[in-house]
């Protein structure tokens, strides 16, 4: 149902596009999913445990992961017990994205109306538990049924692509591709590296760098044919380079695990040029966030291992950051690149200037702990004016946590609305250009930003 809150000409513009398709390009949601199109096994399984948003407020407050069951397979968890703990804190979540996320899940996608907390868990806790059981709520139902065009998954470069092989092979008409992953083979610091150069040495001959290089390009190749369209790739803080002469010697520290931590960052940061300039030649779209240190704490990193909602923003500078890149292939035509950032103080500074000047310059949606109703309010403010609507990259998810997309487009198209309607309402310019920028804004920019119109 429509936000009634919204004035007047916001809903109208709402109305013309809350119901348009969903393009879900960049996201974590796993493919075994549609793959095998298994039920999902309860309801703190499909809702709590891949949510960060969710456990990190929990945890926020004194409630251990343990006691969520996160690191443990579902037939581990009292899954009922989890659901009344996260029941008994639904207040915790008052003001947030998730407040809003999981009543418009309970209301659109399960039909129940009753307000979530203690004295209604059980009850819901049953009817969603029951409908899982229904073959409508299998993965690709739920798929169909949430309007989704194409979801996008985010794939380890060395991901053999075996569920996304199933999903082609089994005739389902949902469009389910890869995204080339490649940072655990682009940081000699990451712990990940030494496995993922060994996955990769058992794919592909990788003894020099150029062959390491090759690799990589048989690598994309392979998710190009799976129907990948997109890379993705992150940084603490923005840092590129160019310096081919040092590579080779680098290359070998790094496999032998003797680089320096400087050492360590320089090869990072020429790989990410070498992935541009390759970008230039395969025509995936180059994603790129930066401005979030990850996984910061300790504990938990040793414990429950990465992606444990520890990431937290911290400030980088684009415009040198990113000027080696630029200069090789900020001019090439067909090349593109999307920006995310968690720094949200750049996109006035930095990244609407940068995105109004380079053709190959996207700016991203709002990223994570802004991926909420002002921070999208503060995202048209601060890039609009200089960047313009058409440097924007439209929406995605950016989730794991498959049934909140449609609540997430639901938000960014409510705030669509409103700022469209200020627009209007201010005499900036008309209903009908409104009407135009508002369809852009939830399914143009997106798929031509991601290369997406022939899906």
């Amino acid at each position: 149902m429509p936000n009634l809150a919204l004035p007047p000409v916001a809903r109208d513009l709402y109305e013309a596009i809350r119901n348009d398709p969903i393009i879900s390009p960049h996201g974590h949601c796993d493919p075994a999913w549609f793959a095998s199109d298994a039920p999902f096994p309860d309801p703190t399984s499909l809702i709590l445990v891949p949510d960060h948003y969710l456990f990190r407020m929990l945890y926020s407050q004194g409630i251990g992961l343990d006691r969520l069951g996160i690191g443990l397979a579902p037939a581990q968890r009292d899954s009922r017990a989890i659901w009344r703990l996260f029941a008994d804190h639904w207040h915790l979540f008052l003001g947030t994205p998730s407040h809003a996320w999981l009543t418009f899940m309970f209301r659109e996608t399960f039909g129940l109306d009753t307000p979530f907390g203690p004295a209604t868990a059980d009850a819901m806790y049953d009817q969603i538990d029951s409908a899982l059981k229904h073959p409508a709520y299998r993965p690709r139902a739920l798929f169909q049924s949430f309007g989704i065009e194409v979801l996008a998954t985010t794939d380890a470069a060395t991901d053999p692509l075996d569920h996304h092989r199933a999903i082609a092979a089994s005739g389902w008409a949902g469009k389910v591709i890869p995204t080339f992953r490649p940072d655990g083979l682009f940081n000699p610091a990451d712990e990940r590296f030494a496995d993922a150069i060994s996955a990769l040495g058992q794919m592909h001959d990788i003894d020099s760098f150029d062959s390491f290089l090759l690799a990589l390009r048989d690598r994309r190749a392979a998710f190009k044919a799976m129907g990948a369209t997109a890379t993705d790739h992150a940084q603490e803080v923005v840092r590129t380079a160019w310096v081919p002469e040092r590579m080779e010697d680098l290359y070998a520290k790094a496999r032998a695990g003797s680089c320096t931590a400087d050492e360590a960052a320089l090869f990072n940061a020429h790989m990410l040029v070498e992935s541009a300039r390759m970008a230039c030649d395969d025509g995936l779209v180059m994603q790129y966030h930066a401005g979030s240190r990850r996984n910061t704490n300790a504990a938990i990193l040793r414990h429950y291992g990465r992606d444990m909602g520890a990431d937290i923003p911290v400030a980088t500078d684009w415009v040198r950051g990113l000027g080696p890149l630029l200069d090789q292939v900020g001019h090439v035509p067909g090349f593109q690149m999307i920006l995310f950032t968690l720094d949200e103080s750049t996109y006035a500074r930095e990244l609407a200037p940068m995105a109004g000047h380079w053709p190959c310059l996207r700016i991203g949606p709002p990223w994570w702990f802004h991926d909420s109703a002002r921070g999208i309010a503060r995202y048209f403010d601060r890039v609009v004016e200089t960047a313009g609507y058409w440097n924007l990259a439209g929406f995605n998810d950016d989730t794991r946590a498959f049934c909140s997309i449609p609540a997430r487009h639901d938000v960014w198209r409510q705030g669509v609305a409103l700022h469209l309607g200020e627009q209007v309402e201010r005499g900036v310019f008309g209903a009908d250009d409104a009407r135009r920028v508002a369809g852009e804004l939830s399914t143009g920019l997106v798929r031509r930003a991601y290369r997406l119109g022939n899906v």
